[in-house]
């Protein structure tokens, strides 16, 4: 199972240095893929931004975006040069994670609707494809990806986007749970992508976030009860779910490669760059 690492772009206080730094690391220690969430109404770094900068950092890891809510940018062709100039820069190492999201505010923010988000989102999926193929609405807008395509790996629980996942992704990512139960969704998830006829194995991939070292505990409860505050108690449930020992972490790890996932995406609650030493020393030694 590959292990990957999400970009800190949403903790407060991160600064420029820390996360080009976090970048190079993660890089540099082996990790497999660099993620980043997303959020409008929020003070967070915008993805696609922070991912470029990352790719002038970086040389071998995939820059995933983990997830993009695709459906809350207005314009699908400006979205498509946007993520083909980024694929360029990084020599065809972006895959896109996209999802619809679950908050309203995200959507107003930014002008678009949020009850037609995911037949927006699959038509989007459509569109910026036909672009990359150099057609679209009015043909010629560039540059072409690296190769042709950018993977996408689809997000959600929703039916819709379990169902978008198995049409047009190389699999799906879970945004988390037990990983004793990650099995039940493989094989979920291996039935849809039959019924939409698609050969060969989904990639499948799960969150987590850590928290170790001193103070893991209390920074772990700072950070998601601010990020997760919108979702009132169940903030709390999943601040107390956030692995603070390295022996926890190692027991997730196996767990969930047991179980089916193909890769885990860990999401760090603090900027701190030697947080990955502590990450790495665990799950890549």
């Amino acid at each position: 199972m590959d292990i990957g690492v999400c970009l800190p772009t949403a903790v407060h206080g991160a600064d420029s240095s820390q996360l080009i730094e976090f970048a190079r690391r993660a890089d540099r220690l082996g990790f497999h893929s660099l993620t980043v969430t997303d959020r409008v109404v929020y003070d967070n770094y915008e993805g696609i931004v922070t991912l470029a900068a990352a790719a002038a950092v970086t040389e071998r890891i995939n820059l995933v975006t983990a997830i993009l809510l695709a459906a809350t940018r207005p314009s699908p062709v400006e979205l498509a040069k946007q993520l083909a100039s980024l694929d360029r820069l990084s020599d065809g190492r972006l895959i896109l994670g996209l999802s619809a999201g679950m908050r309203e505010d995200d959507y107003v923010a930014t002008g678009t609707d949020y009850a037609t988000r995911g037949r927006r989102l699959d038509a989007m999926i459509e569109e910026m494809r036909e672009v990359w193929q150099g057609r679209g609405p009015v043909p010629g807008v560039g540059p072409r990806p690296t190769n042709g395509d950018i993977p996408f790996w689809g997000g959600g629980h929703s039916p819709g986007g379990l169902r978008r996942s198995a049409k047009y992704g190389i699999g799906w990512i879970s945004p988390g749970g037990p990983p004793h139960k990650f099995g039940e969704l493989v094989a979920n998830f291996a039935k849809l992508w039959a019924e939409e006829g698609r050969t060969g194995t989904p990639r499948m991939a799960a969150n987590c976030y850590v928290s170790l070292g001193p103070g893991g505990k209390e920074l772990a409860t700072e950070h998601m009860l601010s990020y997760y505050a919108y979702m009132g108690k169940v903030a709390e449930h999943l601040a107390a779910g956030a692995i603070t020992e390295e022996d926890r972490l190692r027991q997730v790890v196996d767990a969930y490669a047991a179980n089916g996932c193909d890769e885990l995406l860990l999401l760090s609650v603090t900027a701190d760059p030697d947080h990955l030493d502590r990450i790495a020393d665990v799950v890549l030694r």
